[in-house]
């Protein structure tokens, strides 16, 4: 959940949002951005591209542009966090499967 301009949103990568998420990244692959975040070399670019992606992902329409003046809840720092989780839970082997 993301909280943008006093709204709760849901927030979830399904297989469209990554496609549509690889596509939005300037540089490499889903691959690269885990390994960014990870090493915590991610971008501003790369949180508004997940926020994005998984915005979209839970049914909301709009884009990028649509943030710009958005309040979000927990500032950058609060965004960067939900976008971190997303990317993580995303690549995340469900317990069963193991």
């Amino acid at each position: 959940m993301l909280t943008i301009d006093g709204t709760a949103h849901v927030l979830k990568l399904t297989l469209g949002a990554l496609a549509e998420l690889e596509e939005a990244l300037e540089t490499g692959s889903l691959v690269d951005l885990v390994e960014r975040f990870e090493t915590g070399q991610f971008s501003g670019r790369d949180v508004l591209a997940l926020i994005v992606a998984g915005l979209r992902g839970g049914g909301w329409s709009g884009g990028p542009r649509d943030l710009v003046q958005a309040e979000i809840a927990g500032g950058p720092i609060g965004a960067a966090k939900v976008a971190a989780e997303l990317l993580a839970r995303a690549f995340m082997v469900p317990e069963e499967a193991v």
